[in-house]
């Protein structure tokens, strides 16, 4: 079944994040294509910042960007075609790999907020280890079902998160005081209390991600 993924992403490496993290105020967006062939490095970006000048000083030593071309300039807007280098992370290479399509992507705060179109959740557990294996640090915000949006929302959460949550929940662990110890939670799961500690903790994180946080970087 189709999926929408909104997740953030960062990376030192990632498109453009050298001028993202120099400039403040600055807006990128990349403009939607049709199609992405496989193996695609130049892309159009449609670039919110105020002086020309100091961005094209930052596009010539961002190293990410190999060659850029000017299409429009704007008051302070401007649409450029930009050839990435080969040492660019671009998870748009995957997502075209498992037939997904890239519905929107745009910088926040230090990395990028990319909403994803993927077939199935096999596609995008594809896309999680094409994260993983690239250092690429990928927060899921949410996911939900293509064909009823907005009404299966999993804020983020595995279905192994989501299921320690649920009994630990369901089985008063985090009632004051508990009714059910952590490793009897995870005794009811199969799993060791370390497992299940780290499936609550990261399964809170994402909820705290995907509700309250603003997803801008502390650091």
């Amino acid at each position: 079944m189709p999926i929408v993924v909104k997740s953030h992403i960062k990376h030192e490496r990632l498109s453009l994040v050298p001028t993202l993290r120099n400039l403040d105020d600055i807006r990128i967006r990349v403009i939607p294509q049709g199609n992405t062939s496989p193996g695609a490095t130049v892309f159009p970006f449609l670039i919110e910042y105020d002086d020309r000048e100091k961005l094209e000083e930052m596009l010539d030593d961002d190293p990410t960007v190999n060659e850029y071309e000017l299409i429009d300039w704007t008051d302070r807007t401007g649409i450029y075609y930009i050839e990435h280098t080969p040492t660019t992370k671009l998870i748009s290479t995957v997502v075209t790999d498992v037939n997904g399509f890239l519905v929107d992507t745009e910088t926040k705060g230090n990395g990028w907020l990319v909403e994803l179109l993927l077939p199935s959740r096999k596609a995008l557990a594809s896309v999680w280890t094409f994260a993983n294996e690239n250092d690429i640090s990928l927060d899921i915000i949410e996911i939900y079902n293509n064909d009823n949006a907005g009404t299966e929302m999993s804020y983020g959460l595995t279905d192994e998160q989501r299921a320690a949550l649920r009994t630990a929940y369901d089985r008063g662990y985090f009632k004051e005081p508990r009714d059910i110890s952590l490793s009897d939670v995870a005794d009811e799961l199969g799993v060791s209390s370390t497992a299940m500690s780290g499936r609550l903790r990261r399964g809170m994180r994402n909820l705290i991600a995907a509700t309250i946080s603003d997803g801008e970087d502390d650091e």
